[in-house]
């Protein structure tokens, strides 16, 4: 009998795969590079128009209807400057979402647990940093599920359902991908080159290209491994306040993500 249930069961899994493998061969694998357009109004910006997000589980801004920021970090590799962001995130109570590499959490898991604990959001850079266009569907997967095994093994507990694509890299398969690993894709709607460390433009710089491109629904990429952005953090959190947003984890996203057509005339 037992032997009976293990073949149905497995006859189903093959059934299953078989689905999702047509559901993503029949979707357009042309490489994506994320972008957004820049606004001098404050306003939402717009962004690429090729592939409506909202069916995949994947968003650029949060609630646009509020005066809401939401603060994400990307964390490759560590540069010395996590934990003064993280003194200043706990001193100002705000939270934050860092989305880590498996070489990340295998490295620096005091770094990992210390986010977790002081309640931001660690959550999924894939294990190797690769462009999710060139990745099959399993490879892609392997890159999810092994980086959300080592967050498990260190801490536990479950990784948060969140995805940022490597460099913005993606297409409607690894979108499609994504979610059926039970993921949300999170780009965004803020960025500026200040992941190069020998090229840091200083506290001053990185205040005012945040300020000057704040807006309703706000998700801010930044980068921890920036010295200017460590210095600036305290006067960027008390700036943002002061124009009256308020700071949200991701897990208060909107339930869904708007279509791209809500955001073109």
């Amino acid at each position: 009998m037992f032997r009976k249930f293990f073949t149905i069961a497995a006859v189903f899994s093959i059934f299953f795969v078989q689905i999702a493998q047509a559901q993503t061969s029949s979707l357009s694998n042309e490489l994506k590079k994320w972008y957004y357009n820049p606004n001098s109004q404050n306003a939402p910006p717009t962004a690429q128009e090729q592939i409506n997000l909202e069916q995949f589980d994947a968003y650029y801004l949060g609630n646009t209807e509020k005066k809401e920021i939401y603060l994400t970090f990307d964390e490759g590799y560590e540069n010395g400057f996590t934990a003064k962001i993280l003194d200043v995130l706990k001193e100002k109570n705000v939270p934050a979402a860092f989305f880590v590499t498996k070489t990340y959490i295998d490295y620096n898991p005091d770094l990992v647990q210390r986010m977790v604990n002081e309640g931001h959001i660690v959550a999924n850079h894939t294990v190797r940093h690769k462009s999710s266009p060139t990745l099959s569907d399993d490879e892609m997967k392997k890159e999810i599920n092994d980086t959300a095994a080592a967050f498990k093994t260190l801490m536990n507990a479950e990784m948060p359902p969140f995805f940022r694509p490597p460099m913005g890299q993606y297409s409607e398969r690894t979108l499609k991908v994504t979610q059926d690993c039970g993921y949300k894709s999170i780009f965004w709607s803020f960025a500026y080159v200040d992941w190069d460390v020998k090229k840091q433009p200083g506290a001053e710089f990185a205040h005012k290209k945040v300020m000057d491109n704040i807006h309703n629904g706000a998700i801010l990429l930044l980068h921890a491994v920036s010295e200017s952005n460590a210095q600036a953090m305290a006067q960027i959190i008390e700036s943002v306040r002061a124009a009256g947003y308020e700071f949200k984890s991701l897990n208060e996203l909107p339930q869904k993500a708007k279509a791209l057509g809500n955001f073109y005339e």
